[in-house]
């Protein structure tokens, strides 16, 4: 919770800055590969956290890894938050940004689960799905595949989810089938 939280404060000011400067798309492709990297390396995430290792060596290697990938204010970001001995949350920091810059941008979010992947058409139905359901002109749609449903899918969109898996109608079915309306219930 404190780590969001400081993490929300950095994001607020790097969103301001980024609009101000009109790198707001530049800045948020720097934090979606920083993210990425965050995720595919398990050790550079660990590096991160450790507080064993000092925090300007943590800034050499933040630099190193990104010098000329990334956007001078992203790497500014970097240093400051090194400075300030806050490496920590460098991904929450990431992660916040992406749905500050949705935000900014009017961009809803939806998660999927189906059975088995989906092919683009179907990518394309739900997308129009969710932009009724939420209003918004631009939809991120996040796919998850989970084999236990069986068949079907669920949609979140915002608080509302929408079940229409196998698993949830087996489930839906074995409960009204353990009811027996001739046994007395206490």
């Amino acid at each position: 919770m404190a780590g969001s939280r400081v993490a929300s404060r950095y994001v607020k000011s790097l969103l301001d800055l980024a609009v101000e400067q009109n790198a707001l798309e530049a800045v948020h492709e720097d934090m979606l590969l920083f993210s990425k990297v965050v995720e595919e390396n398990r050790a550079f995430a660990l590096m991160l956290k450790n507080p064993i290792i000092k925090h300007d060596k943590k800034r050499d290697i933040l630099t190193k890894i990104f010098k000329g990938k990334v956007n001078n204010l992203t790497l500014a970001i970097f240093d400051i938050i090194t400075k300030k001995n806050r490496e920590a949350v460098l991904a929450d920091i990431a992660l916040e940004f992406h749905n500050a810059y949705n935000k900014q941008k009017g961009i809803g979010k939806a998660t999927i689960e189906t059975a088995s992947p989906i092919d683009a058409n179907l990518r394309k139905r739900f997308e129009e799905i969710v932009k009724q359901l939420s209003n918004k002109k631009q939809v991120e749609l996040v796919e998850k595949v989970d084999a236990e449903l069986i068949g079907g899918f669920i949609l979140n969109v915002e608080d509302q989810q929408i079940d229409a898996s196998i698993k949830s109608k087996l489930n839906s079915l074995k409960v009204n089938f353990s009811y027996n309306p001739y046994i007395k219930e206490i």
